[in-house]
C-alpha cells in the first residue's frame, strides 16, 4: 500500500529492523532499510572521512537507483538529520516524512546543537582514534536477549556525523511531516524537545508511543500500528 524507506539511527543499521520487515509485509507496504556507509554490513567502509553529507547520499541514491516515487521517508533518531537532508535534495520522490523519536535540524544546525554541551565535548574528546564515536547504552528495558544481538552488532559512529552542520538549499520542507515521541524516557531526554515544539503545530501530525528510545526492538508491533496509521491516512 505504501513505500517506506528508512533512514537508521546512530550506530545502528538495516538489521535492527529485522523484527519491523515482516511486519511491514503484512500490512502491505513495501520497506527499504539501507545500511549507510561504515555501519552493519558496511562497516568495511567505516573511515574519519565519513559526514552528514555522505549518509544523506546515500539514502538518495536508493530513491534514485530503485527509481522509487510516492515515498514515506521515516527518519529514526540520528535519522533524523539524514531524512531532513534527504527531504531537501530529493523531495519530488517523497510523499512525507515521519520522524520517530528523532532530531529535527535547521538550515545550519548539526546532532550536537541538540545535546547538552558538555556530552557534545565528552563524544568529541572521547572519541576512539580520533574520530569513532561509541555507542550510547541500550535502553533499560531492552530485553537480556535483544541486548546481546544489539551488543554484538553495533558500531562506532563516524565523528564527522554528529559534528557536521547540516546545509539545506530550499528551506524548510513543504512535505507533510509526523513526529512520533516515545516516552518511556529517563530525563534529559534529547528528544523532548521536538515533542514539546511539535504537538501543538498545526503543521505536524504528531504521535506518542508507550516506549523506549528504539520501539524497532522493544515495541516493534506498536510502532508498526502508527506507522500503518500514518500510510493509511
Amino acid at each position: 500500500m505504501a513505500t517506506y524507506l528508512l533512514a537508521h539511527g546512530a550506530w545502528s543499521s538495516a538489521w535492527a529492523w529485522k523484527k519491523v520487515r515482516p511486519l511491514m509485509r503484512e500490512r502491505g507496504h513495501e520497506f527499504f532499510a539501507p545500511s549507510l556507509t561504515g555501519l552493519g554490513e558496511r562497516a568495511h567502509l567505516a573511515n574519519p572521512a565519513i559526514d552528514l553529507d555522505l549518509h544523506i547520499q546515500d539514502v538518495v541514491n536508493v530513491l534514485e537507483y530503485e527509481d522509487l516515487e510516492d515515498v514515506i521517508l521515516l527518519g529514526h533518531s540520528y535519522g533524523g538529520m539524514v531524512a531532513t537532508g534527504v527531504a531537501d535534495r530529493s523531495a519530488p520522490r517523497l510523499q512525507q516524512l515521519v520522524y520517530l523519536d528523532a532530531f529535527v535540524p535547521r538550515n545550519g544546525q548539526s546532532l550536537q546543537d541538540f545535546v547538552p554541551p558538555e556530552h557534545a565535548k565528552h563524544q568529541r574528546e572521547h572519541a576512539l582514534d580520533g574520530w569513532r564515536v561509541p555507542a550510547n547504552p541500550v535502553p533499560p528495558d531492552t530485553s537480556a536477549e535483544d541486548k546481546v544481538w544489539i551488543e554484538a552488532r553495533r558500531m562506532t559512529q563516524p565523528i564527522e556525523t554528529v559534528t557536521q552542520k547540516i546545509s539545506l538549499k530550499n528551506g524548510e520542507t513543504k512535505l507533510p511531516r509526523s513526529y512520533i515521541y516515545c516516552t518511556r524516557k529517563a530525563a534529559g531526554d534529547p528528544f523532548k524537545q521536538f515533542a514539546d515544539r511539535f504537538k501543538n503545530d498545526k503543521a505536524w501530525r504528531y504521535f506518542e508511543l508507550d516506549a523506549s528510545h528504539s520501539p524497532n526492538v522493544t515495541a516493534p508491533n506498536a510502532l508498526m500500528d502508527v506507522l500503518d496509521r500514518i500510510a493509511r491516512s
